[in-house]
């Protein structure tokens, strides 16, 4: 994996992909792998990783299938062995708080699941690998309550083996189990969720349904420990599971391209122990399948096609551990199939009868030895215990203890075990006992680990079948897990039984290179001059008369019926290098012809060239010397014009000079006229003027004497009234001069002049406001009263909550940026909706998968909301205002908006709504208050930097951070992983 990441391309989506893929093995390392005697790190399950490629070698993904995790380890582990990493990984490297969270302690001997005597391993910091796990399970993309639950479950198994029971007697006679210490059942409860009660009763009682009936039997303490071990082991490989299947949805490719795959399976090697039980049995039987794979792909297969192709050959015998596979695997007589029925079969079954009928069965089978079987002399073998048996396999005889063997393939975990943990609180816990669902109950028993295990093998062997497979063998220099020790007999014995000597033998006395005829000729036939260029006879011929032309020794090839055959490398090398000699005096003829045909291509377009010039500048001199012809024939004509209009204006001048002096004789002499008659008339005027004023003085005289006698009388009150009259008179004659202007907002107003008009000056601001502002409104349209409704609308719902709204208050609210009713594009648009458009704009719609943004036209009706293509108008999503259950924004200063949809509905099929528009407070203030009007409902309006939008199945978080944009203030949207959207805002 290091060397395919270090090898591939680089870049950020392509760096992303390896780093997942290279993370993904400390989380299942931590989970899948333990210490065992021969291997401080030994592989306690199967993997099988394809890798996907793009056409130019960068990995896009990969998926992880697991084999046959090995369950047993969690509950119980052979002496000098531990259980797996991540149990003592937790203990160690999670901090206080953690552990508190968790209920646990850092004392490995308080867990009874945890072997002591070799809890701690030479070389491994637990603590530090922790802190690498959840590093590697943040990278992977788990998100950060997955961890948590993971551990929560991780936790519980501990606390599951520290359960003990105590054996009661009823008053029926009948045994039965209690819990001896009920806190650590409490504190499993309180970490899953589930209620104490429920799990207390399933730890005591099983209950077997049969069609109709159901009978509740107790448990003695034998069986509750057994429903105890059963229930962590199901845990903790159900737990396993998930998180390869969670791994695979964060790294499995996001394109739908033509890929390249490459398949690494990284499998437990064969094992041989002092005590070797089911789970030995079963890896055994998977080296042997691979095994033969490699038999038939090596030596078989090579050796099949030298005799196809009619090649002379001495057949090198090898063994074929067909014969062992059979064994193991045969549907009727097989050891699998008889555990299988054994398993299934009524009355008491034991680890003992199931040896009884292998003795029955394979006691006269060579690789199979036991007590009981028969030797060619017809003796029982004395050697083997009463409880064993022993296989002869490709890598040496391997003793199987039979205890164990039927629990382990028989696999149980109680119904009642099961619906206990479907009822926990717990979701993920929840999410692994799909069966424990009462409305699914399934009364067909479950397949055994050994049918389940035999069948993924045989998938496994499919898929290596279409595969052009490459082998890596591993050599383990000894046995003590030290450098610079080499057991020669460790080695030779491992050389032996993988098949290496008889590969070496195969292919030391076949042929190096074979290749079809066809693409050899193809290759080689530039090296004689009868196949080249063209050689019209069968491929074969071609091939013998190219190597009697170069003269190859008969002994370095051999022609088969469709290929020719090369025995030796340097044979082929020296084709290679005649072949490229070759090439490149094939280039250089080709760089000389091709020099010949660029130089005389040059002269005949430089000769060209000169033709069209030549013709080019006699036209040129041509055109210039008419020109200057055409030029000096307009000098003369302009000449001669000019002459001819000066004359003609001499004429006009002096007939012009002669009208204008009668002209002014007769205005000189009609102003002398007008101006005597002017005079007259002032002088008669002036007269009439004078007994005017005379008059009225007079009559003045006479009105003031008549009236002196009645003024002293009221002369104070007169004056005072005048007074008051005049400083009222100049009072509104100021503010007549200083009124303010007539807006509503200006708040301007003269001073009070005087102290007894103070009621009277308020009085008059008053009526002053109350009129301008009337006439303000009485301005207005209705639109523009509907537009200052909706803006008085946004205020209440954005102000001090959202950064982008001060910037659209100057903004007024059009609504119809598309003038979809004039613009014929949008004809067909048109058409298809009936009712009054109330928005129409053009807004980026976040895709769902990427993070990436396509534009498309929103559209919202009285009743609907709408979404079609820019370019061909086509509507491609329609959404009822009934079924808009939320809108959600970041305080920000950006244009992101989701509009969340009602669960359930026929528009929420596909998940909800991510978008980014220009106008987001016109938009989100028109669909609240069009929602408002239909519904009767107030639209929820959520304001948050972080918030959930549903896209298909899956919940993925919107988030906004701050950062520096590349493209400059437009914020920029990236998809991180399957449950994170970051949205970055300048």
């Amino acid at each position: 994996m290091s060397y395919v990441a270090a090898v591939c391309g680089k870049g950020a989506e392509v760096n992303q992909v390896k780093e997942q893929l290279l993370q993904s093995n400390p989380v299942l390392e931590a989970f899948g792998n333990a210490k065992t005697v021969r291997n401080d790190n030994s592989s306690r399950f199967g993997k099988y990783m394809d890798i996907e490629f793009d056409f130019k070698g960068d990995p896009l993904g990969g998926v992880i299938s697991n084999y046959l995790l090995e369950k047993s380890r969690v509950v119980k582990q052979p002496r000098g062995e531990r259980n797996f990493h991540v149990f003592y990984q937790l203990l160690s490297g999670a901090s206080e708080e953690l552990l508190n969270k968790l209920k646990l302690e850092r004392d490995f001997s308080r867990y009874n699941y945890l072997s002591l005597d070799s809890a701690k391993v030479n070389g491994v910091d637990d603590a530090s690998n922790f802190r690498t796990v959840r590093n590697a399970m943040q990278i992977v993309g788990f998100m950060d309550h997955e961890a948590e639950s993971v551990l929560e479950v991780v936790a519980a198994v501990l606390k599951l083996g520290n359960i003990e029971f105590k054996p009661e007697s009823r008053v029926n006679g009948l045994d039965e189990s209690k819990i001896k210490d009920k806190n650590e059942l409490k504190e499993i409860c309180e970490l899953t969720g589930i209620d104490q009660s429920v799990l207390e009763r399933a730890f005591s009682f099983r209950t077997v349904e049969a069609k109709q009936e159901k009978v509740s039997t107790t448990l003695n303490v034998a069986q509750a420990y057994y429903a105890r071990d059963a229930l962590a082991k199901n845990l903790y490989s159900r737990l396993f599971s998930w998180l390869v299947n969670r791994i695979n949805e964060s790294i499995k490719a996001q394109t739908k391209v033509r890929k390249k795959v490459m398949g690494v399976l990284d499998i437990y090697g064969f094992e041989i122990f002092e005590d070797n039980s089911f789970e030995q049995f079963i890896i055994n039987y998977c080296n042997e399948k691979l095994q033969q794979i490699f038999i038939e792909l090596t030596l078989k297969e090579e050796q099949e096609e030298y005799i196809r192709e009619d090649i002379e050959w001495t057949h090198i015998d090898y063994f074929n551990n067909a014969i062992i596979c059979d064994l193991i695997e045969n549907n009727t007589n097989g050891i699998l199939a008889m555990l299988d029925e054994e398993c299934l079969r009524p009355g008491t079954v034991t680890d003992e009868t199931f040896l009884e009928k292998l003795n029955q069965i394979c006691a006269t089978h060579q690789h199979f030895e036991s007590r009981m079987s028969k030797c060619s002399r017809f003796l029982n073998d004395t050697s083997l215990p009463h409880s064993c048996f022993r296989i002869q396999h490709y890598a040496g005889k391997v003793l199987y203890q039979v205890e164990g063997f039927v629990d382990k393939n028989n696999d149980l975990l109680y119904r009642d075990l099961s619906q206990a943990m479907w009822k926990a609180g717990h979701a993920l816990i929840k999410s692994l006992f799909p069966e424990g669902n009462p409305a699914k109950i399934n009364l067909k028993r479950p397949p055994t680990a050994g049918s389940q295990f035999k069948a993924s093998v045989a998938t496994l062997m499919k898929n290596l079948q279409t595969k052009n497979p490459n082998y890596i063998r591993c050599i383990k220099p000894n046995d003590k897990k030290a450098a610079h020790i080499f057991n020669e007999a460790l080695v030779c014995h491992q050389i032996r039984y993988l098949g290496l000597l008889e590969n070496v033998r195969v292919r030391r006395a076949g042929y190096a290179f074979r290749q079809a005829y066809e693409p050899c000729l193809e290759r080689y036939k530039m090296l004689c001059k009868q196949t080249w260029p063209h050689w019209k006879g069968p491929a074969r011929a071609g091939v013998e008369v190219l190597f009697n032309e170069l003269e190859i020794p008969v002994e370095e090839y051999s022609f088969g019926r469709s290929k020719i055959f090369i025995r030796n490398p340097r044979t082929l090398f020296k084709l290679e290098d005649l072949r490229k000699q070759r090439l490149e005096d094939l280039a250089t003829l080709i760089q000389k012809i091709y020099r010949g045909w660029k130089c005389r291509t040059h002269f005949l377009l430089m000769r060209k060239s000169q033709i069209v010039i030549a013709a080019w500048y006699r036209r040129y001199a041509q055109q210039k010397r008419y020109q200057q012809i055409k030029s000096s024939a307009l000098v003369i004509q302009s000449y001669i014009r000019g002459w001819k209009a000066r004359k003609i204006l001499r004429e006009l001048k002096h007939q012009k000079r002669c009208e204008e002096a009668a002209t002014t004789i007769a205005a000189y002499w009609h102003g002398t006229q007008a101006r005597r008659e002017l005079k007259r008339l002032k002088e008669e005027a002036r007269r009439k003027h004078a007994v005017a004023v005379i008059w009225a003085y007079w009559l003045g005289l006479k009105v003031r004497r008549e009236y002196r006698k009645f003024f002293r009388a009221n002369a104070g009150k007169k004056i005072y009234e005048f007074t008051i009259q005049r400083i009222v008179q100049k009072y509104f004659l100021e503010m007549k001069n200083k009124m303010p202007s007539l807006s509503p907002i200006d708040k301007n107003w003269p001073s009070r002049p005087y102290l007894f008009l103070d009621s009277t000056h308020k009085e008059l601001k008053r009526i002053f406001h109350l009129w301008r502002c009337k006439k303000y409104r009485d301005q207005f349209t209705d639109q523009q009263k509907l537009i200052y409704e909706e803006k008085l609308e946004a205020s209440e719902l954005f102000k001090d909550k959202k950064a982008l709204y001060p910037s659209s208050v100057g903004q007024p609210f059009q609504g119809a940026y598309l003038e979809i009713n004039k613009n014929p594009k949008y004809k067909k648009l048109k058409d298809a909706i009936e009712e009054k458009i109330i928005i129409a704009e053009v807004v980026n719609k976040i895709n769902r998968a990427n993070g990436k943004s396509t534009s498309r036209i929103f559209l919202l009706t009285n009743n609907n909301l709408l979404l079609a293509d820019q370019k061909s108008g086509q509507i491609k999503s329609e959404v009822p205002l009934v079924d808009v259950t939320k809108v959600s924004m970041s305080s920000q200063n950006d244009g992101f908006f989701a509009i969340h949809l009602r669960e359930g509905s026929e528009a929420a099929s596909k998940g909800d709504f991510l978008f980014s528009s220009d106008h987001l407070i016109e938009m989100a203030t028109k669909l609240y208050r069009t929602t408002l009007s239909q519904t009767k409902q107030k639209l929820n309006i959520e304001i948050s930097d972080e918030f959930l939008v549903q896209f298909r199945q899956d919940k993925v978080c919107v988030k906004f951070i701050q950062g520096n944009q590349k493209n400059g203030s437009v914020p920029t949207c990236k998809r991180k992983n399957n449950r994170l959207l970051e949205v970055a805002v300048p």
